[in-house]
């Protein structure tokens, strides 16, 4: 049975769930708290942050009651590290008072085995999210082909390293472009 909040009743009053829910990652105080910085650095708006520690504090649920090894989305991955950042947070507060034991982040070692193992551990987490959650967010947790084929992988771009255009001004911006090779051909023509 779930209740109003779309929880099953089982997950709503089991403990660590309960420590999870009441949880808020980093010092109370910061003036840039732990959400507003998820968002700065990820170029989210905060509400797609807030989006994201929920769906972060799931996982971490998952990772300590499946019974099995679970791998993160993206997104919640991107959420993992940046708390991992938070270390006396995490190891002194979070791991032990929060879930109860340690939760460690390993990356993965590579190759195909690595790649199937990924796969297989992502699937599962998929199949063991639905069975406590229901259907996880397909906009943050996309299946298991599409969260780990090389083509769908998200590449970190940072704003002072590249110059970003929206896919959405890319046309305008070739326009531009070209416009300006015309422009500067014709000024060296008339010189």
């Amino acid at each position: 049975m779930r209740k109003a909040s779309g929880l099953p009743a089982d997950t709503l009053d089991h403990p660590i769930w309960s420590a999870l829910s009441r949880y808020s990652i980093g010092p109370q105080d910061a003036a840039l708290p732990f959400a507003a910085r998820l968002a700065r650095e990820n170029g989210w708006s905060r509400a797609e942050a807030e989006r994201v520690i929920e769906e972060y504090k799931r996982f971490c649920f998952l990772a300590v009651t499946a019974g099995h090894p679970v791998t993160p989305s993206d997104q919640v991955d991107q959420a993992w590290h940046l708390h991992l950042t938070y270390s006396r947070d995490y190891w002194e507060r979070f791991c032990p008072e929060v879930l109860g034991r340690a939760l460690h982040h390993g990356p993965t070692a590579g190759g195909s085995d690595e790649q199937h193992r990924y796969f297989t551990q992502y699937a599962e987490t998929l199949r063991s999210y639905e069975r406590v959650f229901g259907p996880p967010p397909a906009d943050l947790w996309p299946d298991a082909a599409r969260r780990l084929n090389e083509d769908h992988k998200a590449r970190r771009v940072h704003p002072r390293d590249a110059i970003i255009v929206s896919r959405k001004l890319v046309p305008i911006a070739l326009l531009l472009a070209v416009l300006s090779v015309l422009a500067l051909g014709v000024l060296l023509l008339r010189s």
